[in-house]
């Protein structure tokens, strides 16, 4: 499948993309054939595609990278805004300079990334593409992770307004990404995460190529009239939690 999206030989940005869905993101545009650049603060052990460091909360860092992307290989046609994350915080007891941090990686790094990326693309004949990486937390409660929700519903938001700036040379376009099961994942849903994955309408959590190939679809040229949406890749979503509570009518169903 991933060989017939047209993307062989194009130059892909992936933040974030050496671990977890970021390396799942990675690993998919390689399959197409793209040539992908990946950027973290540090460089991992086994690095995917060509790497860079980059704090991409850093102006000067992300312009550096940009830069040494177009020199490098001559164009960027695709920005994977991947990076972010947050630990669990009460949000009653985390500091400001918490809360400042998370809401600078996972909303105003992508917007930093994005206008550098912008800048590049709008003087390519063949324009570009910018997906942005954001999360089920933008929709819906995000208890414990509050910044990190508040943040992803302002990068949704922002997902639309840049599509219309930047439109007709860029197209912008979300995935709002629901639980994933990667290397960490014991981390976020404790030692049974199968358990965890059996709350999913689909029964069991994305892997990370999964994502990747909706991100992949996205940038592609298959959506070339796709712009300005956000993709939900949930599995379906939450069962409602009062239904395993409500035993109306349940007999005989």
């Amino acid at each position: 499948m991933e060989s017939d999206l047209g993307l062989a030989g194009a130059v892909v940005l992936v933040t974030g993309g050496v671990r977890g869905v970021g390396r799942g993101i990675t690993r998919v545009f390689q399959v197409c054939g793209a040539h992908v650049v990946t950027c973290a603060r540090r460089e991992p052990e086994e690095p995917a595609g060509e790497f860079i460091a980059c704090d991409v909360r850093d102006p000067d860092q992300v312009s550096a990278l940009i830069g040494r992307v177009v020199d490098e290989h001559g164009r960027l046609d695709v920005v994977v805004n991947n990076a972010g994350g947050s630990p669990f915080a009460s949000a009653a007891e985390a500091s400001p300079r918490f809360h400042d941090k998370i809401v600078q990686l996972n909303l105003l790094a992508p917007l930093l990334v994005a206008q550098q990326a912008n800048a590049v693309m709008q003087r390519q004949d063949g324009g570009g593409s910018i997906v942005m990486i954001s999360s089920v937390s933008a929709t819906r409660p995000s208890p414990g992770t509050a910044a990190y929700g508040a943040a992803k519903a302002g990068l949704d938001n922002l997902t639309a307004s840049l599509a219309v700036e930047w439109a007709p040379k860029v197209r912008v376009n979300a995935l709002d990404v629901g639980m994933v099961r990667t290397e960490q994942a014991h981390l976020h849903y404790g030692s049974d995460v199968a358990a965890v994955g059996k709350t999913v309408p689909l029964g069991r959590l994305a892997e990370p190529e999964e994502v990747g190939r909706c991100a992949a679809f996205l940038a592609s040229p298959l959506a070339s009239y796709v712009s300005g949406a956000t993709l939900k890749v949930h599995g379906g979503g939450e069962v409602p939690a009062f239904q395993a509570a409500a035993d109306v009518n349940r007999e005989g169903q």
